[in-house]
Formats: C-alpha cells, structure tokens, sequence
C-alpha cells in the first residue's frame, strides 16, 4: 500500500500504526534537511547532531495518542515546534547564559542560521515565549520560521493564513528580532 504523506498522517492520526515506517521514509529527508539548517556553521563535533534531532523529534510526534495532522506542511510545523523543544531542553543542559550575543541573523527571507548556540536558542526561545503573550500566530511564524526553517508559503499553509498576511507578520517578528537585539548588543 502506498499512500500519499497526508493519507498517511490521517491513518496514524487514527490509530494505525502499521504506515509509520512509510510515513517517515516519505518525511525523513524533508527534516533531515531542515535540521541540518540549524546545524551549519556549527563545528562537526558539536553534542546534538541534525540525524539525532530529526529523530527524536518525529518520535515525540508519532507517540502522540490524539494527532490531527491536517497536510505534510502542518507536519513539518509541529515538526518545528518539536525540534525547538529539543534544542531549548539541550541549552538549558548546557547551561546557557548569554541570550542573543552571538546571534547574527540574516532577517531576509532566507533563515538558514545556526541555532544550535545554546546561548541563541534560548534567545529565539525567550522571543518566541514573549510573542505568545502578545500575539499566538506570530510566535507560531517565528517558531516555524526558525526552528522548522518552513518558507513562507509552507507557515500560511499550517496556520491557514494567507502568503500575504504571513509576509506581513514576518516584516513586524523582524522589527522585534532587531529591536530585541539591539538592546542585547548582538548584531
């Protein structure tokens, strides 16, 4: 039996176990690459590695009892969220204490940055917690943006959003990423 990525996440949505091997075939290079983002201009013996990410973030999403996984986009969104828990979990081992102070972020459309700074992890960590407050769907487009590395199309389609209206939020998270660390002193 050979599904497409969206009827295999309704099945194990539904219970069926059975596809999970198919599901992750199907996805598996799709994260991988979008963790290996992260991990760029990280050195090569860094503790947490791009394979070891993706897979314990695809497990903590298949053992989930309630999915309702809408679209493969929507997978790789709470993909993101997952990949973020995992890193924060991992900066917060490592005991991070200067939020933000390496971080230098390209604010165009390309994200492709290195979040695997214990230090930037918690920085993006603590915006995305301080946007949640204020406004939900902009601390989903950041979470997404960085830590799932989902191009603007792929956020309008997990949040239902318009391309436009994600364009749109996307220019006021930058305002706050460069205000934010402006007061930091990061660049």
């Amino acid at each position: 039996m050979n599904l497409a990525t969206t009827d295999l996440l309704r099945e194990i949505g539904l219970g069926n176990r059975a596809v999970v091997d198919q599901l992750f075939a199907i996805v598996y290079n799709d994260l991988r690459a979008r963790a290996a983002s992260l991990f760029r201009s990280e050195s090569a013996g860094h503790t947490l590695q791009p394979t070891a990410l993706v897979n314990e973030a695809y497990f903590r999403l298949i053992d989930q009892r309630q999915a309702n996984w809408k679209s493969r986009a929507h997978f790789c969104g709470l993909a993101s969220m997952a990949m973020r828990r995992i890193l924060v979990d991992h900066a917060r081992k490592k005991g991070a204490q200067r939020r933000g102070a390496g971080l230098k972020m390209p604010l165009d459309e390309s994200i492709a940055l290195s979040m695997v700074n214990p230090d930037d992890v918690l920085f993006v960590h603590e915006l995305i917690e301080n946007l949640r407050a204020k406004d939900e769907n902009q601390s989903k487009i950041l979470e997404m943006r960085f830590f799932g590395d989902l191009t603007v199309e792929e956020v309008a389609e997990t949040l239902g959003m318009s391309k436009r209206a994600v364009e749109a939020e996307w220019t006021m998270i930058r305002a706050t990423i460069r205000s934010q660390l402006s007061q930091t002193g990061a660049k």
